[in-house]
This record gives C-alpha cells, structure tokens and sequence, in this order.
C-alpha cells in the first residue's frame, strides 16, 4: 500500500485540465475536412475512391457528409489539385444531421446546448446506457477511454451505468444490425423519459462501411429513434466525445 501511495505521488496528477485547456492532438489525427472548391478539378476521383460514399458534388461544388465519413483520407490521396485537407480541429459533434455536411464555404454548426428543463435536470449528474448495436468495437472503446484518470468523465458528472432502468439516455454504438434491433428498441423503452439518445461513430449515424448490407443493417439510428446529438468519426477521438456531450450540457 505504501508503495502504490508513493507511486501515485510520483505520478502527480495525470487529468488533463479539459475543457479549459485545448488538447493536444495526436500526429496522425485527422479533424474537419477542408475542401478547396477553387482548386477543384471536377475530375470525380475522390467521388469514386470513397468507401462510404460520403462525398457529393452539387453545383461545381463538393460536399462531405460527416456521418459518413470515416476520415479514411483516400479523397485527400486521389486529389491530384489538393483541394481536400484534414484539419487538426476535434470538435465534430452536431445537433441535427443536415449540420454534419461540410461543403468549404462555412464552418461546421457544433451541437447546442439542450434547452433550460432538460439542462437543469441532466446537467449535473447525466447517467447514460451504451449499447452496442452491432459495431466492431472501435467506438465502443474509445468510449470506455473516457473513465480514465486523463479524461475523468466522472468529473463532469457524467457516468456510464449497467441498467437503462438507471439511466437518462442511451448512447449507441453500431450501424444497428437485425439481430440487435429489438434489443435496442427495449433498451430505449426501458430508460425513463425525459431520455437522450446519441449516436456515436458513423456506423451509428448512417450505417458506416456497413450501410450497403441493407438486408441485415438498419444503416444507423436515423427512422428507428430520435437523436439528439450526432458525433462523429470512425471512431471518433476521446475528445471528441467529451467535447460533444459537454456541449449538450451548456458546459462547453
């Protein structure tokens, strides 16, 4: 015992002071795509190369769709004219779905706080229930990274429980597959309302790299249950979860 003791004062404190300081991003990590339309070639390349078909062209311009996209950065390779970077910015997290569409001409609409009733009931002690609806555990472990010591989302008041019963939302992990539809559906019922429902990672969203399996995949969460805040990612970074759920919460 006493050498755990003075291991842990050797240690020092080891959470990061978020949000009231800025991360510091991995070197590897991609934000916000930026999207030159001027250096546009309109050559159809990174339409074609893209997995999930997050990327759309209207009007000579192009468009990226975050709930899509899975940061994989083959537009970025097959744009002979670099008219598509990746930014360093974490904050992806949105309100409503339209907002996750980035098209080079204004910034990314971040999520809003939720309104005063629901901020006051939730805002110092959120209680969420993670269901995996079927993901390859990406999201799901990058969720789990937020219990520990660096990020603390207890600190916040935000904690993750093994009961819906115990709950004020659900946060879904997982392009939703057939097997796993229902489970989903009673977990949600079982959550007292008012209830909050976030998907997380772009399978939650539309489906992901999964989305053309349309006989077993229900592509996402969209049609199945309201949400009221979409992060994205594949998957999404630690801070970008926190960030999100800090938003919604007016503590951002």
């Amino acid at each position: 015992m006493i050498n755990l003791i003075l291991a842990r004062f050797k240690q020092k404190y080891r959470t990061y002071p978020f949000p009231r300081k800025e991360p510091v991003m991995p070197e590897k990590f991609r934000g916000i795509p930026i999207i030159d339309n001027k250096k546009c070639s309109q050559c159809g390349k990174c339409l074609a190369g893209c997995p999930t078909q997050a990327i759309s062209k209207g009007d000579n311009q192009l468009k990226i769709d975050l709930g899509r996209c899975i940061f994989c950065v083959e537009c970025k390779n097959n744009c002979e004219a670099r008219a598509m970077e990746y930014s360093r910015d974490y904050r992806l997290a949105a309100s409503v779905r339209n907002d996750l569409i980035v098209d080079g001409k204004q910034g990314l609409k971040l999520a809003k706080q939720l309104n005063k009733e629901i901020i006051r009931l939730f805002g110092r002690s959120l209680r969420l229930r993670q269901v995996s609806a079927g993901g390859c555990n990406g999201c799901e472990l990058d969720t789990n990274v937020l219990n520990t010591l660096v990020f603390d989302l207890g600190r916040f008041g935000i904690q993750f429980v093994a009961s819906p019963r115990h709950a004020d939302g659900i946060l879904v992990t997982g392009p939703v597959t057939e097997n796993m539809k229902l489970a989903l559906l009673k977990t949600y019922e079982a959550v007292t309302s008012p209830k909050l429902v976030i998907a997380l990672g772009a399978c939650a969203i539309s489906g992901g790299l999964y989305r053309n399996d349309a006989a077993k995949i229900q592509t996402g969460l969209e049609g199945i249950l309201p949400i009221d805040l979409y992060i994205p990612g594949c998957p999404p970074h630690p801070y970008t979860i926190l960030d999100g759920l800090l938003r919604l919460l007016a503590k951002r």
